[in-house]
């Protein structure tokens, strides 16, 4: 095969005449990451501490805003309400029938406490914390475990004095990967199957609608003597219950964030006045008034246009 000696000095003087911007990325699609981008998503905090920004909270500052904040679904000494995560107590727990994992009796280290308060807590409104609210509030649950002492107070230094307590019997798990043998013979036939129920809606949030105003018979209490109310739901409402428990009721059953309770008539009256369209563009668009906040499509932008519109018919005319 006859092969010229130049062919390489002449491939690369035509790879030299090519627009540099075909060949600095891969199709020459999207663009580098801004710092403020990465700073965006980049939250989290390691053990050692690195990642934590500048703050301080103290546990007496902490006890006040763990009230106002954590306390309602975690109680006020961190033993937990209804399914909620129990924060505080199990020591000793962990090699009975029973262990009680809390961030005192399991948890490996605090940095783990620090991130999720910032990242996910409260649970109706994460992120809203401050970075001094979430050191106090971290300082606090610390102290419920007895990890910290009551004039404790937590920042980019102290952090390194927190030890929990069950850090040690955490290792490196170096067990080798084990692969399932695929099933190929006498299997078990799909179409059997039977699911009889779902995880949807185990987080507890019957707890909220405490206090907040709305009659017993709206939630169809029967033990309070007042019969419940029966609404007969058009089609579009009737297609949005569904959508309304998946998506909608954690806040509107609730009224939190000050969205309308769902059957609260008087927190409604305003409200539908305004006219379907207007509330359906709020709920699809998302709208801040001096109530409250409306995310777009309550954070849930996989629903559809419709299904908010559907879900919004329904709490309208169960609020009439």
């Amino acid at each position: 095969m006859f092969r010229s000696p130049k062919c390489g000095a002449f491939t690369a003087a035509l790879l030299m005449s090519i627009s540099p911007v075909l060949i600095a990325g891969p199709l020459g699609i999207g663009a580098p990451a801004t710092a403020e981008m990465i700073a965006g998503w980049d939250i989290d905090i390691r053990p050692d501490g690195q990642g934590l920004p500048p703050g301080a909270g103290s546990v007496a500052d902490g006890e006040g805003l763990y009230e106002a904040q954590c306390a309602s679904c975690h109680g006020l000494f961190g033993e937990g309400a209804g399914r909620w995560p129990v924060l505080a107590g199990g020591e000793g727990t962990l090699d009975t029938a029973h262990p009680e994992k809390t961030v005192g009796s399991y948890w490996p280290y605090a940095s783990t406490l620090w991130d999720y308060i910032h990242r996910a807590m409260p649970y109706p409104a994460p992120q809203s914390l401050t970075d001094d609210e979430v050191y106090a509030i971290t300082a606090y649950v610390l102290y419920l475990n007895d990890i910290v002492d009551d004039d404790f107070v937590l920042n980019q230094e102290t952090f390194q004095e927190v030890k929990m307590p069950n850090e040690p019997n955490f290792y490196i798990d170096d067990r080798p990967d084990v692969v399932n043998t695929r099933c190929m013979a006498n299997c078990a036939d799909p179409a059997l199957f039977e699911i009889v129920t779902t995880i949807n809606g185990v987080t507890p949030t019957a707890h909220f609608k405490e206090d907040s105003g709305v009659a017993a018979n709206h939630y169809g209490n029967e033990s309070s003597g007042a019969e419940s109310v029966k609404v007969a739901l058009s089609d579009a409402a009737v297609a949005g219950e569904s959508v309304h428990a998946k998506a909608c009721n954690v806040c509107h059953g609730a009224g939190i964030a000050g969205a309308p309770v769902t059957g609260d008539a008087g927190a409604w009256t305003d409200r539908i006045a305004q006219g379907m369209s207007t509330l359906n563009k709020h709920a699809i668009e998302g709208y801040v008034g001096k109530n409250g906040v409306m995310p777009a499509k309550g954070g849930n932008m996989a629903l559809s246009d419709d299904e908010v519109a559907n879900a919004v018919a329904f709490m309208v005319e169960s609020s009439q």
